[in-house]
């Protein structure tokens, strides 16, 4: 079987205000998640959200909240490269921002693997797949965040 979630929180020296645009902003997501060239994002719920991400091709999100500055969700495909979001072929991903000293602990979570709809190896490939993406790709939003905190 498995698991449903990924989680992994991470520490940030910057203000939450920063890190929500890190966080949010086209020009930020292109750069920490993607391949460096501007996110396609309707920042509102309902919205489309659009990532170049390189090799695994381009990936189309739908936002689902946006209580800035927070709260950010979105569900995203697990399917082929520009399939979008659907039940049964997408996962939750929810970032939760809050304050710690003078800077931001940011709370990652993202559901919905035990839901997919797809043999279990698959399920299971796209759980390590992006429980090892998230590891290396929240250090660079960390990095992006603060260096832009200066």
């Amino acid at each position: 079987m498995v698991a449903d979630s990924i989680e992994r929180e991470i520490v940030i020296a910057a203000p939450v205000e920063r890190v929500w645009e890190v966080l949010t902003q086209a020009e930020f997501l292109g750069a920490w998640f993607g391949t460096g060239g501007p996110a396609e994002v309707d920042l509102r719920p309902g919205g489309r959200m659009v990532f170049d991400h390189g090799v695994h091709g381009t990936l189309p999100a739908r936002i689902e909240r946006v209580e800035p500055p927070m709260v950010f969700s979105y569900r995203w495909s697990q399917g082929a490269a520009g399939e979008e979001p659907g039940e049964g072929r997408a996962t939750l991903v929810e970032f939760t921002l809050s304050p710690e000293g003078e800077g931001t602990r940011l709370r990652m979570v993202e559901s919905g693997f035990a839901d997919l709809v797809m043999p279990q190896e698959d399920r299971r490939t796209r759980y390590e797949q992006n429980g090892a993406g998230w590891t290396r790709k929240l250090p660079e939003l960390r990095q992006h965040a603060e260096r832009l905190a200066v």
